[in-house]
């Protein structure tokens, strides 16, 4: 009897497992998220966005291979020689051999991440699901004057006696936590995004 040949699951594509990192702040930011191979990247903006708590309220770009891709701005874009990102697919940009690339956020504070292109497998889910599987500690908040401020925020915030605790406390909302993380309203915020 003849073995008859596996049938192809149409539904199946693939995903990649990127692990983007905030640089230069203790306690570490980082997040894993799974994201379409074919998302674009300003849909991968969005994704680093929800999934890291900031609040899309300042420019960004992306370095990768050496290339700089981020929304036109007809104002800077010969001087900065970025790339338009809107029909770029990260796939593409990555090529062959990348493992990781870099994510700048808000060039006033100057959040630097990493990311680390950690795997590539198969999705199942249909639709093709944007996740995040695991992260640490919280973003530091908007504005915070980038990594040096940012400690300074958080060491004032932790020492009542300190001079600036109650109007920065006041300023980061009451209650900012470094170590706060929560998996499920961060998923929550990622499923508002459609691959």
């Amino acid at each position: 009897m003849a073995r008859r040949s596996p049938t192809v699951n149409r539904n199946v594509s693939w995903s990649w497992q990127l692990k983007i990192e905030l640089l230069d702040v203790v306690p570490t930011v980082w997040r894993r998220v799974i994201v379409p191979e074919t998302i674009k990247l300003p849909k991968l903006h969005l994704i680093f966005q929800a999934a890291l708590g900031w609040t899309n309220s300042h420019l960004h770009e992306f370095v990768i291979g050496g290339v700089r891709y981020s929304e036109p701005d007809p104002d800077f874009d010969e001087e900065l020689q970025h790339v338009d990102e809107r029909k770029v697919v990260l796939q593409k940009a990555l090529g062959m051999d990348a493992r990781c690339f870099d994510y700048v956020y808000d060039f006033g504070d100057d959040w630097h991440h990493v990311v680390l292109v950690e795997d590539q497998h198969i999705d199942v889910k249909r639709p093709l699901s944007i996740r995040c599987d695991d992260g640490a500690n919280a973003c530091p908040p908007e504005d915070a004057g980038g990594a040096l401020r940012y400690a300074e925020l958080l060491a004032a915030i932790a020492d009542p006696t300190h001079e600036e605790h109650d109007a920065l406390r006041e300023w980061s909302g009451g209650q900012f936590d470094p170590r706060h993380f929560d998996l499920e309203a961060t998923n929550r915020a990622l499923a508002k995004i459609k691959p």
